[in-house]
């Protein structure tokens, strides 16, 4: 494959206050049809841009490969998101009009599972696939086809990027924390599959929805499972949707962007998208925790922090995690106050910043570590 055997198509998602287009590019690549289908979008968060370097990498490494599945990749899909600056800093986690996170604003018409099951128990398994794409893509064309005034603008740009997901098999949305380590949002019922990501840690989520895009993706083909499972039917989840964190906000790595890339094309290889491809997941430990074990840790007074505990490393219940520097009760207290954490556990993120409230997300932490 080559570079003009890639196209691109500029998608409008709305319209900005001169009434002007807003789009998003998508670049499309073509697979022989034989394989899975996959959809990969970045920086849906404006500060989260390291993944828009991934999409740039792998591009790099697709137009030499074959290809057996057709990919679809999204860079910039929040253009608003990415153009939300205040001084030298890129907000763009939250839609500054209603407030909503905007990888919050995906949707799931529950009611769809069990209508596909019933109109469709006695149709193959490859028929019935079919069909459940098929009508959730036309749920979502029914939400932009409706009135105009029912959508946000958030909204309106999460249901385009939905559309396409939906017409995936496999679904990556890459992200960033604000100072991060690299980690794997992945469903329990695709746990198999974290190990061919060159990833060292990774959070393994239920099969709720929450908002979120890997969510919108998987939970409506595991509710189609288990409608089915209620016929005495055993149905594979047939969607695996991830959240690939990146590491920390606010940078471009291309260089770390090039082993990022290996490591999805390392799973993509593994899901028989690829022809013929060298790619291959590391041979490393695989750290995970529960959702529910997933711990923030709130500072517990204001202050200027330096943050001790390294990212991506495990640390002892009771070891010094940050120090909190109070200068204005430098003559009426101890200054400097050394905070620690009451479990073992692994510092996955910390908060962007040394100033904090009492109150705010100085780190999240991996607790009741095991091996995957």
């Amino acid at each position: 494959m080559s570079k003009e055997l890639i196209s691109q198509e500029n998608i409008v998602v709305g319209e900005i206050a001169n009434g002007l287009p807003l789009t998003i590019p998508v670049y499309r690549l073509k697979g022989d049809g034989t394989g899975p289908n996959v959809y990969i979008q970045a920086n849906m968060h404006g500060a989260e841009v390291q993944g828009n370097a991934v999409i740039y990498q792998l591009l790099e490494q697709l137009k030499s490969l074959k290809l057996r599945g057709d990919i679809t990749l999204v860079p910039y899909a929040n253009p608003i998101g990415c153009n939300q600056k205040s001084g030298e800093f890129t907000l763009g986690r939250f839609d500054p009009i209603t407030g909503t996170n905007w990888n919050r604003m995906y949707r799931f018409n529950k009611a769809l599972p069990s209508q596909i099951a019933e109109q469709h128990k006695d149709s193959d398994d490859a028929t019935l696939k079919a069909a459940f794409k098929q009508a959730l893509v036309a749920d979502i064309d029914s939400q932009l086809t409706g009135p105009d005034y029912s959508l946000t603008t958030g909204k309106r740009i999460a249901l385009n990027l939905q559309k396409l997901a939906h017409q995936a098999d496999i679904v990556l949305d890459l992200h960033t924390g604000p100072i991060s380590s690299k980690h794997l949002y992945c469903p329990e019922y695709a746990k198999d599959s974290a190990s061919y990501f060159n990833i060292e840690h990774v959070l393994l989520i239920p099969s709720d929805f929450d908002g979120a895009m890997d969510e919108a993706s998987f939970c409506p083909w595991w509710s189609l499972s288990e409608e089915l499972a209620k016929q005495g039917r055993e149905f594979a989840v047939q969607v695996e949707a991830f959240t690939v964190e990146l590491g920390s906000q606010e940078k471009i790595d291309l260089s770390a962007a090039f082993e990022d890339a290996n490591s999805i094309l390392s799973y993509l290889n593994q899901k028989e998208v690829l022809v013929d491809a060298a790619y291959h997941p590391k041979a490393m430990t695989r750290y995970a925790c529960m959702l529910e074990d997933y711990v923030a840790y709130y500072a517990p007074m204001g202050g200027m922090v330096e943050y001790l505990a390294p990212l991506g490393g495990h640390i002892k219940a009771g070891e010094p995690i940050a120090r909190i520097l109070r200068m204005e009760r430098y003559l009426s207290e101890q200054p400097l106050q050394t905070l620690s954490f009451d479990k073992d556990a692994i510092a996955i993120l910390h908060f962007a910043s040394a100033s904090v409230n009492q109150g705010t997300e100085l780190y999240k932490f991996f607790t009741n570590v095991f091996e995957l």
